[in-house]
């Protein structure tokens, strides 16, 4: 009888899986392919060794072969799901995982896959029902985590907060090594608003002694860095997933630009595996861009090590794919958190918070383990229209006539969160309708456009109190940002959890806003924005008095409007957008830092040694620091100019498209020096915004090309920026 021979290439390729031989997997596999086109194991184990040895576009091509050999592969098509996650490739993954449901519906793990590609694309009815289905299944300790993890996070988006925290906190008792829980529980109890600042505290040195305490032993002194004195250039490392389009972006991009670079070289380290337009811009303003995606949290800490970072500062907190346990193996001698998470990390690692003096008020130190380094400015400074820069000197996005002249009624509106308006909330406004006749309330959120969730929606308002034949929901849109606002007269701001982002949105398209004042920093972020705008009179103490503010607006249209007409340019020359100013104070709160860390390393634990070692050296600041840097443009990764050597570049790009008399008929810009003259304005505009030079040249462009009204408003802001020059 005679028996089929051995197959040795899938032997050997096992056993190259089983050592976790990356480079001998990727071997063997490519050698039994060429003997046989479709050799099983082979197309099974190429893509992911491929994957293994970063070789991500090598592996994207392997795996879609594989998959075309053998569409009905459950394991095969599992990998290869979950190596599309992995790249943030969530849209072609869901496909691929709802076939291996199909294909094994009894096993968890592939209902725990779809449920975190649900997750990522949105779609969290359909990622909550994924992991119900995977929880009667789980039959070991990790799938039950992650069902209980998968659930939590969907949880969250559909307004159940308690019972995903509940979820975090069940996971982190069946498995507290587990940090993803952790970090998770942290991120939903800021939108609990029953969770204390002392309940966050206890939580984040919960994940702090799990994830640091074992690293401690290990924490490098940088010695090696005490050389060169307090005033050497330093080099400073943003840590951050979100160099994208993300709400971050809105108070990075100014900073990254304009920081100043006689005293700073910036390093942008990027954890996200996926790039879009914003990213390119980062990498323009950044000195240096580094990707450290793929990378395991030692890597990454190795790799920030090895540029010799002197001040590393975390933008992402406890949100997806930050880089805290990087920073918990102490990747640099200063460590900051700063901007994407508004509470305590719970890390000793991370050495101060950056805030300022309204937003955390004296008494605050105690929610913390990072020292709080308040700035005299508020914590952070706005830029608008992130997606796209340009958008924000189009007509349709200048500030419009209040709405109520018009329409003859008041319209009070939220672009909030949805999750942010609490049935207290909903209630208090619906009191505010029944004390302004006639009033009309407007609420913007995602899924508005979901009959069943509006219809369910809408209820929840009934519910509270509210009028609902007086009430408007509208569907979030992020092609509408802040068109919304034109039909807005009054925003209101949900509390405790305020707004952020949104009120910075809200104010920039001239509409008052009327907020309550918070005890912890998570409700107290618009008591900041509107303390430093000068508008504590929009600040109420209680809800009479948020009912008060409220109807005194209402009750005066044309004061409203007045208001509306001149909110934009007090808003923009505030230091809440000034981005020369905030630059100006936070590159002095980085330089403080410094100095004290280099007394502190020259004087351990001699506090009257290391004043008197600061005061000397006080003496000797470099005099060339007390004047305004001049601003620079990156023009390219790695190529960065001066601001008047950007303009002498815009007037010989106008002088060759000039010189090129393209055809305007068609109305749309195509030739090739318009093209370039287009997107080198732009770039300038993304470093200096205002840049006058810059939007001359781009009116210079929409008048060639038949656009009088783009041209007009270009030449207005242009106007608008000399004069402030001036």
């Amino acid at each position: 009888m005679n028996h089929p021979a051995p197959d040795t290439a899938s032997t050997r390729i096992q056993a190259a899986l089983a050592q976790q031989d990356w480079a001998l997997m990727v071997k063997l596999c490519k050698q039994a392919l060429r003997k046989q086109g479709r050799h099983h194991q082979a197309h099974r184990g190429l893509g992911f060794a491929l994957n293994k040895t970063k070789k991500t576009q090598e592996a994207h091509k392997a795996y879609q072969q594989a998959a075309a050999f053998f569409p009905q592969d459950a394991e095969l098509l599992i990998n290869y799901g979950n190596f599309l996650i992995e790249h943030a490739l969530h849209q072609d993954a869901l496909p691929m995982l709802k076939k291996v449901c199909e294909l094994r519906p009894q096993q968890a793990i592939t209902w725990i896959k779809l449920a975190q590609c649900c997750y990522q694309l949105g779609l969290c009815d359909q990622g909550f029902d994924a992991a119900l289905k995977a929880e009667p299944l789980a039959s070991n300790l990790g799938e039950q985590v992650a069902v209980l993890t998968q659930k939590a996070i969907h949880r969250r988006e559909l307004g159940q907060v308690k019972e995903a925290i509940a979820d975090c906190v069940q996971a982190i008792a069946l498995c507290p090594q587990d940090t993803a829980n952790h970090t998770n529980r942290l991120l939903f109890m800021l939108a609990d608003p029953d969770a204390t600042a002392e309940q966050l505290h206890t939580a984040a040195k919960e994940y702090g002694e799990i994830v640091e305490a074992p690293l401690r032993p290990y924490w490098p002194s940088f010695a090696e860095r005490q050389e060169g004195g307090p005033w050497r250039k330093l080099k400073v490392g943003f840590l951050s997933p979100d160099f994208r389009t993300h709400s971050v972006m809105y108070f990075t991009e100014g900073i990254l630009a304009q920081l100043d670079r006689r005293q700073f070289e910036v390093f942008a380290f990027y954890l996200f595996p996926r790039d879009d337009q914003v990213t390119r811009r980062v990498q323009n303003h950044a000195d240096y861009f580094v990707r450290l995606s793929g990378m395991t949290h030692e890597e990454q800490a190795q790799a920030i090590r090895a540029q010799g970072i002197d001040i590393l500062i975390d933008l992402a907190g406890h949100t997806g794919s930050n880089g805290l346990q990087a920073m918990a193996r102490r990747a640099a001698p200063i460590q900051i958190s700063w901007l994407g998470y508004p509470a305590t990390t719970g890390l000793q690692s991370l050495d101060y918070k950056i805030s300022d003096e309204v937003t955390d008020p004296p008494g605050a130190e105690n929610q913390y383990t990072e020292h709080l380094c308040r700035l005299p400015v508020f914590f952070t400074c706005y830029r608008p229209m992130s997606r796209n820069p340009l958008w924000r000197y189009q007509p349709r996005y200048l500030v419009q006539p209040t709405p109520a002249l018009a329409q003859g009624h008041i319209t009070f509106g939220s672009c909030n969160n949805l999750g942010k308006l609490t049935p207290q909330v909903l209630a208090l406004w619906g009191r505010l309708l029944q004390r302004v006749p006639n009033a009309r309330l407007l609420i913007e959120g995602k899924d508005l456009d979901k009959p069943n969730f509006a219809a369910q929606y809408r209820q929840k308002c009934a519910d509270a109190g509210i009028d609902t034949s007086r009430l408007d929901l509208v569907p979030l849109d992020t092609n509408h940002q802040y068109l919304t606002y034109h039909r807005i007269d009054i925003a209101l701001d949900p509390w405790p959890l305020t707004g952020g982002t949104t009120t910075f949105d809200v104010l920039w398209m001239g509409v008052p806003l009327v907020s309550m004042v918070g005890s912890i920093f998570k409700s107290r972020m618009t008591t900041g924005i509107l303390t430093y705008l000068g508008q504590t009179d929009w600040l109420a103490h209680d809800e009479e008095q948020y009912l008060h503010i409220a109807q005194t607006l209402a009750q005066d249209i044309p004061a409203l409007d007045a208001i509306r007409q001149q909110l934009r340019g007090h808003l923009e020359q505030s230091s809440l957008m000034r981005e020369d100013i905030f630059c100006h104070h936070y590159g002095h709160a980085l330089r403080a830092m410094w100095v004290h860390w280099l007394a502190q390393q020259a004087h351990p634990n001699n506090p009257q040694a290391q004043a008197q070692l600061l005061d000397e050296w006080q003496t000797t600041t470099p005099e060339a620091w007390n004047t305004p840097d001049t601003p620079g443009v990156g023009l390219a990764p790695g190529q960065r100019c001066t601001l008047p050597q950007a303009h002498q570049r815009l007037e010989a790009a106008l002088a060759k498209a000039k010189a090129a008399q393209p055809q305007a008929k068609s109305g749309t810009i195509e030739h090739r020096t318009w093209v370039e003259l287009t997107e080198l304005a732009e770039t300038v505009l993304c470093a200096v915004p205002h840049d006058p030079v810059a939007l001359a040249c781009l009116a210079e462009v929409e008048m060639a090309h038949g656009h009088h009204d783009f041209a007009v408003t270009y030449l207005r802001y242009a106007t608008a920026a000399m004069g402030a020059i001036a």
